[in-house]
Parts: structure tokens; C-alpha cells; sequence
């Protein structure tokens, strides 16, 4: 698949960049996009939620009434769940959420987010380009000049560049990626994948190993 690369003010040059079919062509794994997603989102939670329970609250241990001859139900606590103020039953506590995944899962995942992607021309190629110092209105007009203002952009660089990092971090619905630490969550949840003619090296020579 061959793709036009565009220059930042949007215009097209005269070099074209073909997208690997091993990695832009594979047959896709929704299910691997499943897992990895999950995975990712499962890594992100802190997990440390904790509720007291009966043995942590401090409250009255005193028998609130005799055991027999009222009637009611045996109450030996106030800490009893059963009661207002007493513990939670089998409340959160804190854990950890993460699970192992296999590499290969994940590089299917990949290869088939990618491949997603390429199928609906969701996939714009730049030239290699830097700014000066970090500005936030340059990559404003950067996103502007290629018509995606309105939608979320990821953009993956292929070596890391700080002036460009910086300059889109203020930015709702942009993100900057090294390729090396891109991952299926961030290929999805954007609508569009901007890469750099570097950064479709790399990621080749990562991917198709």
C-alpha cells in the first residue's frame, strides 16, 4: 500500500512511502485487540481502594442483647455488617489488576490495530520535521494544515523529540508517541495515525521480526 507524504503545511511532496503488507496488511485479531486493550487499561488502575471491615472498625463489642427469648435474630456486635455503622462484608481491598499477556498476543494486536487503520485511511505520512522551541500554536497550526482539527490524532515520531512532545501536550484529543512506546490502546482510541517517514522505518524493522 502506497501513501502519499505530506510536508506540515499540508501539501503533498513528491515522495511516496509503501506500508508494509506484513504490517499494514495483516488478517486482524479482534479478540488480540481485546486482551492487549484490557491489559493496558488494567495496568493504568491503581488499585487502592480499601473499605473497613468488621475487625477494623472501632465500635462497641458489648452483647447488644441476650442470645435467646427475644424474638429476633442473635446480635453479638455492633460491628456486625448487618448494622448502620457497622464493617462492609467482603469490601474492595487494595490489588493489583495487572496480568501477563504474551508478547506474540501483543504484537498481533498491533499488527491488527494498525492494519484497521489502514483499511479505513486513517493513516497520514509527514516528513521529518522539528520546532524550534516548544509551542503550543505550532502544533495547533501543524493539525490545522492537515484538515484534523476536529478529531483525535496520534502522531508517532521516530526518534524522540521534545520540542514536539511539549508543544502537543496541552492539546485535548493530541498525542505524541515515540515508536517505540506505541501501543494497541493508543492506535485505537485515535481516529486518525500520523506518522513520520522515520518513524514508518522503525517500526517496520521493530514489527517484523
Amino acid at each position: 500500500m502506497q501513501v502519499e507524504v505530506l510536508n506540515i503545511s499540508g501539501k503533498k511532496t513528491a515522495k511516496k512511502v509503501d506500508l508494509a503488507d506484513g504490517i499494514f496488511g495483516v488478517e486482524p485479531s479482534d479478540h488480540s485487540i481485546y486482551l492487549d486493550v484490557k491489559h493496558y487499561l488494567a495496568a493504568q488502575r491503581q488499585g487502592t481502594h480499601k473499605s473497613k471491615e468488621r475487625a477494623e472498625i472501632s465500635r462497641t463489642t458489648k452483647k447488644l442483647k441476650k442470645q435467646k427469648g427475644t424474638g429476633g435474630a442473635r446480635a453479638g456486635s455492633m460491628k456486625s455488617p448487618l448494622f448502620i455503622g457497622g464493617g462492609r462484608a467482603f469490601g474492595p481491598r487494595p490489588r493489583d489488576y495487572s496480568f501477563k499477556l504474551n508478547k506474540k498476543t501483543k504484537v498481533v494486536a498491533r499488527l491488527s490495530a494498525l492494519t484497521y487503520k489502514a483499511k479505513d485511511n486513517a493513516i497520514t505520512v509527514l516528513e521529518d520535521f522539528t520546532f524550534e522551541a516548544p509551542k503550543t500554536s505550532n502544533y495547533v497550526d501543524l493539525i490545522k494544515n492537515l484538515n484534523l482539527s476536529d478529531k483525535k490524532t496520534l502522531l508517532v515520531l521516530g526518534e524522540s523529540n521534545n520540542n514536539v512532545y511539549l508543544s502537543s501536550r496541552n492539546l485535548k484529543g493530541a498525542k505524541v508517541v515515540n515508536v517505540s512506546d506505541l501501543n494497541t490502546y493508543d492506535i485505537v482510541n485515535a481516529e486518525t495515525l500520523i506518522l513520520l517517514e522515520s518513524s514508518v522505518k522503525v517500526l517496520e524493522s521493530l514489527l517484523n521480526k
